[in-house]
């Protein structure tokens, strides 16, 4: 009984699977796909783990650093000593004018062996001017510009999806007005092809049906070539199944929307300069602190050995004694050799650097002053663009749904009196393509409508999916 229960529960699980890889893709779904697919934001997300690592990198400065180091060499080193002239006035009341003349003491002397060397020693910025804090303060500045500016580029991600996503929508609209004409003109072609056998049109009128049809049936072939560019384009865009996104059966519908906060000020481009004169003044900050001392800890233990050692001399030590220096050193060790203390640096003048580096902040902040109050004059053209735009694309909905239903009812009356044979197919035809082009514009008024709506709330920030 429990093996039919898990096996019951496996195929349920399963067939929910199978259910979510077959269904139809949301737009929520198809713009978050998009958003980890964009190479833009990709790139904005690698600078970000960037900036970060540099931050990590800053705090590290007061890190303590370890380094060890050793050696060991064969050492031969000659000294040759002469001696100047050499006066000994203690010895002068017994040996009167004890005097050694210049060169009496004339040798080389020579040093080999082995000798070996190691050290560990340990440093520490303890304080650094206040320098590190400022830097630390621009690169987080810097990374707030980055994510501003990704805002911006996700809102051109939504853009790009959404208008897709309306054009599948369009080019469905588009099907079902072409199965609408084709309904109609099957069904008027009966009607023809009785009118003909009455004599009531010519063959030339019944002829004109058929070309109708034909011309019907081109558009279809182009709608499927339009849907499956669109299915490619959101594939590309998204990585979804294409057999997925050929499911997707949108409807479009007008977007109410009304801008209740006139300001521009949300917009990613001017937070992201705000970010950006942030930075820089905490960058000059960091550059006026080249006068202050930076201080430094360190401490160190070093090892000193000589082995297999020999000092020698070319000649007697003492002058007639005949005897060389000829001494073996047993081995000669220095451990341990401890220090420990604490050192500044003050950069009492530094040529002028510091300054120029300020200097140069300064105009990069007036820069991106001017970049902003044209980037403010800008975007407040646009919002009213943008909802000049809007009204006029919302009012040609109501125009073109009237132009619909006009069309609909002459296509209606045209369609009595060619039964009646009061008028020729060609007048028929003309009805009926008045009523597709009605129906097209209408679902293209939507559209335009709906595009509008998308660039009026990038005017402002205020671009969401929920919105759409």
């Amino acid at each position: 009984m429990k093996t039919l229960k898990k096996i019951i529960i496996t195929i349920i699980m399963g067939f929910s699977i199978f259910s979510m890889a077959q269904s139809a893709p949301s737009l929520k779904e198809l713009i978050d796909a998009a958003m980890t697919k964009d190479a833009t934001i990709e790139q904005q997300n690698l600078q970000s783990k960037f900036n970060e690592l540099d931050q990590e990198m800053l705090k590290d400065v007061f890190l303590p650093k370890v380094e060890i180091s050793g050696k060991g060499e064969y050492l031969n080193a000659t000294a040759r000593f002469i001696s100047p002239e050499i006066a000994l006035p203690a010895l002068q009341p017994i040996f009167p004018g004890a005097i050694f003349p210049k060169g009496t003491f004339n040798n080389n002397f020579n040093l080999s062996g082995f000798d070996a060397a190691a050290k560990a020693e340990a440093k520490m910025v303890i304080y650094s001017g206040g320098k590190v804090k400022y830097l630390k303060q621009a690169l987080e500045e810097k990374n707030n510009a980055n994510l501003a500016m990704q805002a911006k580029n996700q809102d051109e991600v939504i853009t790009e999806i959404s208008k897709a996503y309306d054009q599948f929508a369009l080019i469905i609209e588009s099907k079902n007005v072409l199965d609408e004409s084709k309904k109609r003109l099957d069904a008027n072609k009966k009607t023809a092809e009785k009118a003909l056998g009455y004599g009531l049109i010519t063959p030339y009128d019944y002829k004109k049906i058929e070309l109708a049809q034909a011309t019907l049936n081109s558009k279809m072939v182009e709608y499927e070539g339009k849907k499956e560019l669109l299915i490619t384009q959101l594939h590309l865009l998204t990585g979804i199944d294409k057999e997925r996104i050929a499911l997707i059966k949108p409807v479009l519908e007008k977007i109410e929307y009304l801008v209740a906060d006139q300001s521009i000020q949300k917009r990613a481009e001017l937070s992201a300069l705000d970010y950006g004169m942030k930075a820089i003044d905490a960058k000059i900050k960091a550059e006026k602190t080249w006068w202050i001392p930076k201080v430094q800890a360190m401490t160190s233990l070093s090892y000193l050995g000589f082995y297999n050692t020999n000092i020698s001399s070319s000649k007697s030590i003492l002058p007639g004694t005949g005897t060389k220096l000829d001494l073996d050193l047993t081995n000669l060790n220095l451990f341990p050799v401890f220090q420990a203390g604490i050192g500044f640096k003050w950069d009492v003048f530094d040529g002028n650097e510091g300054k120029h580096e300020i200097e140069k902040a300064k105009i990069e902040k007036e820069i991106l002053i001017s970049k902003k109050s044209d980037a403010e004059k800008k975007l407040q053209l646009n919002l009213a663009n943008n909802q000049t735009n809007y009204d006029i694309a919302s009012s040609q909905i109501e125009m073109k749904a009237k132009a619909k239903q006009i069309a609909k009812n002459a296509l209606k009356q045209a369609e009595k009196e060619f039964r009646y044979g009061l008028i020729k197919s060609t007048q028929l035809i003309e009805a009926e393509n008045d009523v597709e082009n009605a129906e097209l514009e209408y679902q293209t008024a939507i559209f335009n409508q709906r595009r509008a709506a998308v660039e009026l709330m990038k005017s402002t920030q205020n671009l969401s999916i929920e919105k759409l």
